[in-house]
């Protein structure tokens, strides 16, 4: 674990981190105890006042020095990304720049960070709104993009002025401990960044420790739901990302080439284990023949191989369980009618022997309750669905529990704003993949989660506003000369 500037062990035993590559042992780290995480909060705490009188534009020069010392060690990274989570080397290159651009970004606004004057409350009176940190923030960060999502909580904490101990997931600590000492290294003091590894008890540990004042959780809905229950005895903060289903309606007048071209990417990108992805088509039926060839057309020569490969595109899913439960859920979507276009086996080449492989994999028209349908899908499976109108594609869209992303294919400006204002969902898509930009907030709905990330929204939900109220005199007269 990293505490107050220093690895460190545990009485507990160690955890084995496995190559999804190869089912091979890749490292070993300790699970820390409850009194580990008491260290590490307390090494936060301690480092707090000092943090948060640091001048901001400091901490925004402190962080960027960091980030340049990450920049610095981009390939070794990546590569011990690869080896801990499966995703190809290509992949892991750009979480890590990703990971560096957005502590960029947050080091930027340090400068930015203000709060506002209100005139005239009263006779010879007028009102501040001052904005102050949190005080210790426990990031707990998922495993299928766990640099950048680590980013996403630590870099606008830190900016804002408060500590932080992150939880990373226990199959991908590797990265973020070598992460964490870069950033201490390149200048971010002993104690602004703390991390310790271990499940969900050292997570609830964590979340409801006393001296923790806000939780900023990535993972399943299931588990955000214990970590906002958790979190209230305290009455913490919370921000939970949870898991997603994204639709993604294609119009016919659509540009289906380009559009073939973008659920490819947003459905297939890293092996398909993202929350946010495309998870679900509705394609117009008179444009449904010509869509579903131009995708398959690319899905077919989607590579799978070892991440380290150069021209490989899917890597192994992250673990065999993980594997276990998408074929699950693609037998359930066949059963209940859906027809397999391409892929839905374990690819079975010698050098994948003992990986968690899995084929890019399209079906057509599953049950609307199947499994494909109802819950996320995470791994390459992307059902396809025909609808008679935009309408019917917008129900079908909306009839999910999750609303993380959503997108929509159309040349016509107005059924793109009547989608874009009720598509049910914290992020909408017109006519471009799915990406996220540092500048525009983003977060989910319903259950997907609250809370934003990104944009100067995260810096606000990283601090808490007090209002001051001063009543002056008037001045006094001038002596006569």
């Amino acid at each position: 674990m990293f505490i107050a500037g220093e690895f460190t062990g545990s009485e507990r035993q160690r955890t084995t981190v496995t190559s999804p590559a190869a089912g091979e042992p890749v490292d070993t780290v300790p699970e820390a105890t409850v009194a580990d995480v008491d260290a590490a909060v307390d090494a936060a705490g301690g480092a707090f006042d000092a943090w948060r009188n640091t001048r901001a534009s400091r901490r925004g020069e402190l962080l960027h020095r960091g980030a340049r010392r990450v920049l610095a060690h981009r390939e070794e990274l990546a590569r011990l990304l690869t080896a801990e989570h499966g995703k190809t080397l290509r992949e892991a290159g750009l979480e890590i720049h990703r990971f560096v651009t957005t502590l960029e970004h947050y080091a930027g606004l340090a400068r930015e960070l203000r709060g506002s004057h209100v005139p005239g409350l009263d006779h010879n009176t007028y009102g501040l709104i001052v904005r102050r940190p949190l005080g210790v923030v426990a990031a707990i960060v998922a495993w299928n993009f766990p640099t950048l999502l680590l980013a996403n909580k630590v870099a606008p904490a830190i900016v804002a002025g408060n500590t932080v101990v992150a939880k990373p997931a226990p199959t991908t600590p590797l990265t973020t401990l070598r992460i964490a000492e870069l950033l201490h290294e390149g200048g971010v003091p002993a104690g602004v960044l703390n991390v310790v590894c271990g499940g969900a008890e050292v997570g609830e540990a964590l979340v409801r420790h006393p001296a923790v004042r806000k939780v900023a959780f990535t993972g399943t809905t299931a588990t955000g739901e214990r970590v906002a229950a958790a979190a209230a005895a305290g009455a913490k903060r919370v921000a939970l990302e949870l898991s997603g289903s994204d639709p993604f309606i294609v119009c016919e007048d659509a540009d289906l080439d380009a559009a073939a071209s973008a659920a490819s990417v947003g459905r297939f990108f890293n092996a398909g284990q993202s929350c946010l992805a495309v998870k679900r088509v509705y394609c117009a039926e008179e444009a449904l023949d010509t869509f579903l060839q131009r995708l398959l057309d690319r899905v077919r020569k989607l590579t799978v191989g070892p991440p380290t490969m150069g021209g490989t595109v899917l890597g192994p899913l992250h673990t065999e369980a993980l594997r276990d439960r998408l074929e699950r859920q693609l037998a359930d979507g066949l059963e209940s009618g859906g027809e397999l276009l391409v892929g839905g086996e374990r690819p079975q080449h010698a050098e994948l022997a003992g990986g968690w492989y899995f084929d890019a994999t399209v079906v057509s028209r599953p049950a609307h309750d199947s499994r494909l349908a109802t819950e996320e899908v995470l791994g390459p499976v992307l059902p396809v669905w025909a609808v008679a109108s935009l309408d019917e594609a917008m129900a079908r869209a909306n009839a999910s529990p999750f609303g993380l992303g959503s997108s929509i294919w159309t040349r016509d400006l107005d059924a793109a704003t009547y989608a874009a204002g009720r598509l049910e969902a914290g992020y909408t898509w017109i006519n471009c993949p799915p990406r996220l930009y540092e500048q525009l907030p983003f977060g989910g709905i319903g259950a997907s989660g609250f809370g934003k990330e990104h944009g100067h929204e995260a810096l606000d939900q990283y601090t808490d506003s007090k209002s001051v109220v001063v009543r002056h005199r008037p001045p006094r007269a001038a002596p006569a000369s």
